[in-house]
């Protein structure tokens, strides 16, 4: 095997809803010519699987599991040990390779004679779609030898100190014996002695790394006490120093760095707990006075300032500083929140007296779609704690004319009313498929599950920005400070999991349990099945349609896209069609006149979508995520998709519909006419089809996924205790077909059934 040459090492934990556009940033490269080490810090999510199925697919991916978590510098260790490449790239598993860059490092590598170190540039990308390029790209463009020692050009040590803008000769590493600290901040001690050891650096003035700033999950911006392994870390780079000579000289600019770095970490609130932060002042004025060159001049300025109080140990005057600076701030956002009270509303005091109030630890809310009642995954939930957690209280969220739907005995509270502010202020668990509005209150102690409300195709979250026909004017900051309430969020798949953690960058954990609405396709029987389609008024013997076309961002009111009365007159007396409208069109003129035909059955105002599916036989979708629902039951699906092309430009998808579709796709009436005239709509093509869908989007979905949200969130019990069934060994509700053919093998009343 040829020695490629540059070997990219991924040290990986924790970013599975990253790391495939990670991998991907490398290996889409024009310039092929590498290794890709992705080292498993037994990362506890998905991350081996996906190294292992990227292994399987390209064979310049090598898979390395580690036994135990080891940390980010000794993972890249571990990559080092087996590379064999001619350089070292390490590349963060959470930040991208920017298109063709490879090929230009290559390139460069070749012109400057393959030098110790090449360095290049990076740019900050934010959650909301910026990029900025590095505060001090401009040292790319300073003058001096192509190829160089840091003495000749010493500005780039004011470059971030981080190990991946730069590649590395093997052969230089290799024989200085550098190799990566524990802890944190274990840049610091790798490139600061690599730099000043290399006779040869050479730069390229391109942006390689796109470094991700991620709102949440950045290890770093953990408070915690691993901050004060920055102490440690220094003190390899002095000792390194200090074991050579000819390195006294960068004595006075590392120092200078060190207290900077100091500062910068003091300056966070997040980081170093409050607690803390005295001692780790203290070990800051005590490296100050260890490390202090006689050569050192102090910085101007504020920073100098803090530089004096650190060498003098003066930790109450710094804080005395850093609160005058912090109440010059508070007073101007004073002013603007106080204009903002002006004109918004404020939390009324019934509500801020109850949440002075001890929380109730048995008291649980279940809201679905801003107050819409009794329906979707809140629904199943609240229905499976009555059963199996009866000593915690569940209230619905109803709005006023909802409440008449809702199961007989069932508490229930009316949005803005002051009880519904003291339950909001005082329940331990709250669950809800969208988002409580912005004036709630999380209080510590409490739990929020967002249960979701079905599979994404569509774009969501901070994924809709590119999208502003979709988003039309969401204020996304506002968006996720109302996410930052999750502590979970529900599942029914691998995909859904990944694109909620990107989707929505917050804190929360995955609860994989699959859908709770959907336990009904499970546990349905076929008396059940033929009740409902009784109840609907589906004549015996009809093939029933369940038409559920979804909303339309392009469009600002009920546009058909569908001509139901061509539709019906295709199908013929044996079908009838469920027109289900979107609830965003109830009771609009179009939807009504629909109702004055024989073979169409408005069910728009059905309360449960959950019961029109066990009612029908197939299922005319579009981009609806009733889809994925209804791939549990295993009956035919056909997708509409008229306007594919309109719906993805205006909306964006995650996958392509037509190319993963869960039965046969029509894009106009006509061949959709062909598909249900021809059978074409129940035949082999159309459940190979549904059997790959089912296998990828029911992944969770088995008929107990309630129980195990409700064990696990309110009795305590660990996930594992259900383990989910597997896909062949399920059985779905029966179908109407087969549910009527049971019924004509049952015994009138009165006969036995061995007449």
């Amino acid at each position: 095997m040829s020695k490629p040459r540059i070997s990219v090492i991924v040290p990986i934990y924790q970013v599975q809803s990253f790391l495939r556009e990670c991998l991907d940033s490398i290996l889409e490269q024009s310039f092929r010519d590498i290794e890709v080490i992705a080292v498993n810090d037994r990362s506890p999510d998905r991350c081996g699987e996906i190294v292992d199925e990227y292994a399987k697919a390209d064979e310049r991916v090598r898979a390395l599991h580690l036994p135990e978590n080891v940390g980010l510098g000794r993972a890249r260790n571990a990559g080092m040990e087996i590379a064999r490449g001619d350089y070292l790239f390490f590349l963060d598993s959470d930040d991208t390779l920017t298109p063709g860059s490879l090929q230009l490092i290559a390139d460069r590598l070749a012109q400057t004679s393959d030098p110790d170190v090449l360095i290049f540039d990076y740019a900050r990308t934010f959650w909301w779609g910026a990029a900025t390029r590095n505060s001090l790209a401009s040292v790319f463009q300073t003058e001096g030898p192509e190829v160089f020692t840091a003495k000749q050009r010493p500005e780039f040590l004011n470059l971030l100190m981080v190990v991946w803008n730069k590649v590395y000769r093997r052969d230089f590493v290799e024989q200085r014996g550098f190799q990566f600290p524990p802890g944190y901040y274990e840049d610091t001690p790798w490139t600061f002695p690599v730099l000043m050891s290399a006779d040869r650096i050479a730069a390229l003035d391109h942006v390689v790394v796109h470094y991700r700033q991620r709102r949440q999950g950045n290890i770093l911006r953990t408070v915690s006490r691993k901050h004060f392994d920055i102490f440690d870390q220094y003190e390899r780079v002095f000792a390194f120093m200090d074991s050579d000579p000819s390195l006294a000289e960068w004595r006075a600019r590392l120092f200078t760095k060190m207290i900077d770095h100091f500062i910068a970490i003091l300056a966070k609130s997040n980081r170093v707990p409050n607690e803390l932060r005295s001692e780790f002042f203290a070990l800051a004025h005590r490296h100050y006075r260890r490390y202090l060159p006689a050569d050192y001049v102090r910085p101007d300025g504020h920073t100098g300032l803090r530089h004096a109080l650190i060498a003098r140990g003066a930790y109450p005057v710094y804080q005395t500083l850093k609160v005058a600076n912090q109440g010059r701030r508070k007073v101007r956002k004073t002013v603007r929140a106080s204009r903002k009270k002006v004109a918004g509303k404020r939390l009324d005091r019934h509500y801020e007296a109850a949440l002075k109030q001890p929380i109730d630890q048995n008291l649980a809310v279940y809201s679905a779609y801003w107050g819409r009642g009794y329906v979707c995954n809140p629904a199943a939930l609240h229905a499976k704690a009555k059963e199996i957690a009866p000593h915690i209280k569940g209230v619905v969220v109803a709005k006023q004319d909802e409440v008449k739907k809702l199961p007989p005995g069932t508490d229930f509270v009316i949005p803005g009313t002051a009880r519904y502010w003291e339950v909001m202020a005082r329940a331990k668990y709250f669950f809800n498929n969208v988002n409580f509005e912005d004036r709630f209150v999380k209080r510590p102690g409490t739990i929020h599950v967002q249960t979701q409300h079905g599979t994404p195709l569509k774009r969501m979250g901070i994924h809709m920005l590119p999208y502003p026909v979709a988003a039309k004017g969401t204020n996304f900051r506002k968006l996720l400070q109302r996410s930052d309430r999750w502590d979970f969020c529900i599942s029914s798949n691998r995909f859904s999991s990944e694109i909620w953690e990107q989707a929505f960058p917050c804190s929360f954990a995955p609860l994989e349990s699959g859908y709770p609405r959907n336990d009904v396709f499970y546990n349905s029987t076929a008396d059940d099945v033929r009740r409902l389609r009784d109840e609907l008024g589906i004549p015996q013997g009809k093939i029933a349609v369940l038409y559920a076309p979804t909303h339309r961002d392009y469009t600002t009111g009920f546009v058909p896209q569908l001509d139901l009365a061509r539709l019906t007159d295709a199908l013929g007396d044996g079908f009838v069609v469920l027109m289900r409208g979107h609830h965003f069109y109830e009771q609009t003129p179009e939807l009504q006149a629909l109702q004055a035909s024989t073979r169409v059955i408005d069910v728009t105002s059905h309360t449960s979508s959950e019961e029109l599916q066990l009612a029908a036989d197939v299922l005319l979708a579009d981009y609806s995520s009733m889809m994925f629902d209804y791939a549990n039951l295993d009956r035919p699906i056909v997708i509409y998709a008229n306007d594919w092309d309109a719906y993805t430009v205006s909306r964006g998808v995650y996958f392509d519909l037509l190319e993963e579709p869960p039965g046969h796709v029509a894009r106009t009436q006509d061949e959709l006419h062909d598909i249900f005239v021809s059978d074409a709509w129940k035949d082999e093509r159309s459940d190979a089809l549904r059997g790959s869908f089912r296998r990828k989007f029911c992944e969770y979905d088995d008929g107990r996924a309630s129980e195990r949200v409700i064990r696990q969130i309110l009795l305590g019990e660990p996930a594992e205790e259900l383990p989910v069934v597997p896909l062949d060994e399920r059985t779905p509700a029966p179908s109407p077909t087969a549910a009527q053919a049971e019924s004509m093998k049952e015994p009138a009343v009165g006969q036995s059934r061995a007449a």
